[in-house]
């Protein structure tokens, strides 16, 4: 299982290096890459314009059926809105949320994700 991430100032790379798993980054300029696995997708918070890559990503071919569920990191100030993109997702490809984190997240923040991607990892296997 691969972690997949989109990551505009950094701060999701940034969280993304800390986890140290295998991860793919979408790049904004070609999205349109099949992974052929199942995987976890980390997103900042941003408005719909700047994240409609990673829409672009999950919509590519056989990506959709293979998406676990999403993790979302943001800024708390935001209240409502934060993770929002996160939220949407999850909602709009009904799939789990399945962690936030705030800014490039803490060493709690690594933690607990690792525990829930080998959770994931171990059910997916079974």
């Amino acid at each position: 299982m691969k972690i997949v991430f989109f990551s505009i100032t950094g701060q999701t790379r940034r969280f993304i290096n800390k986890i140290g798993y295998p991860s793919f980054e979408i790049d904004p300029t070609n999205p349109l890459i099949e992974l052929n696995e199942p995987y976890i997708l980390i997103v900042p918070t941003y408005e719909i314009g700047l994240t409609e890559s990673v829409n672009d990503f999950i919509e590519y071919q056989s990506n959709r059926e293979n998406i676990l569920g999403v993790v979302g990191g943001g800024n708390r100030n935001f209240a409502q809105l934060f993770i929002f993109t996160a939220k949407d997702i999850a909602t709009d490809y009904h799939v789990l949320l399945l962690y936030e984190f705030e800014f490039n997240g803490t060493e709690e923040d690594v933690i607990n994700m690792k525990k829930v991607v080998d959770e994931i990892d171990i059910k997916n296997v079974r």
